[in-house]
């Protein structure tokens, strides 16, 4: 057998070759068997159903890319930060979780799993800027708060200014009465209201209750694209990889009613170029609407109407 000569390459783990060929090393065949099996006879159900998959991916991709010390102990200082960098006005763990595309496959499979027609609206990431408790607005009024020519970005919300109405069916097409519409939007300056100091408490945020018609109505903005949060750790890991941090803009809602599943989506505008090259690979088809121009009416250039379809519970 030819000489065994280690591959030094800086910041690479150690490699063999064997007459000038690469040699991957031989772990320990039997080393996960005896992990898994670890696992006691009263073991919580789920648990003892999921973490045999999760370990035997975890041991298969850390033999396949050969995982060092070095690297794992950075990767879990990576998630220290992002638990650390967390708390209720933003998650930084979950943002991790969005740029890896893993939110929104956990998304998917929990929907259709849970569907129980096909004319459902289809459901998108929460995203890590959600805040319970938004007010409870009376249909028709705007979540514009204080907006006057001294804010930096009056310009472009007035030039964005949109109505946006619609209902909140059942699955056979009847309307939900008392359905609640729970919306949040980012400001023009591609921030929300608790990312930036200047805006008023809840900007930007309400929540609206259908009527007879499950009819829901609020005066909004038009979205616009922005970056998500790149001051932490989910912000690095982009720029090590190449890639560009901009979500299209989008308005968030939840949809819940009595006896229905509970409905988190985004709808997003198909004026944005970033609609097919969202950084948290959360748009879909179904939800890309247009707005259209809005005629005789001084608070709202633009209008949107989109109608929610609830799978029940």
């Amino acid at each position: 057998m030819g000489q065994m000569i280690p591959d030094k390459t800086p910041g690479a783990p150690m490699a063999f070759q064997v007459n000038g060929l690469p040699k991957k090393p031989q772990y320990d065949a039997t080393f996960t068997d005896k992990v898994i099996a670890a696992t006691g006879p009263n073991a919580h159900r789920r648990l003892a159903q999921v973490m045999p998959s999760l370990i035997r991916h975890l041991h298969a991709f850390a033999r396949e890319v050969d995982l060092t010390v070095g690297e794992w102990t950075a990767a879990v200082d990576f998630i220290n930060e992002c638990g650390k960098m967390s708390d209720d006005r933003r998650n930084e763990t979950q943002l991790l979780c969005d740029i890896v595309g893993l939110e929104s496959l956990v998304d998917e499979i929990t929907s259709k799993m849970l569907a129980t027609s096909h004319t459902e609206t289809p459901s998108t990431i929460l995203g890590p800027f959600y805040r319970q408790d938004a007010p409870l607005l009376p249909n028709g009024s705007s979540i514009v708060q204080n907006l006057d020519p001294s804010v930096s970005w009056y310009e472009k919300a007035v030039e964005d200014s949109a109505f946006v109405t619609g209902r909140v069916l059942s699955s056979s097409g009847a309307p939900i009465q008392g359905a609640v519409v729970d919306v949040w939007h980012a400001a023009p300056n591609g921030l929300y209201e608790q990312q930036d100091e200047s805006q008023p408490e809840m900007n930007f945020r309400g929540r609206f209750e259908t009527d007879s018609e499950g009819r829901y109505a609020l005066y909004a903005l038009r979205p616009v694209p922005y970056p998500i949060p790149d001051d932490g750790p989910a912000g690095r890991l982009l720029g090590w990889l190449d890639r560009h941090p901009y979500r299209p803009g989008h308005i968030h809602f939840i949809v819940s009613a009595p006896g229905f599943r509970l409905l988190t989506t985004q709808l997003y505008d198909d004026r944005d170029k970033y609609v097919a090259n969202d950084a948290v690979f959360a748009v879909k088809d179904e939800l890309v609407v247009k707005f259209s121009p809005r005629k005789g009416d001084p608070k709202a250039r633009w209008s949107l109407e989109y109608d929610f379809v609830l799978g029940r519970s």
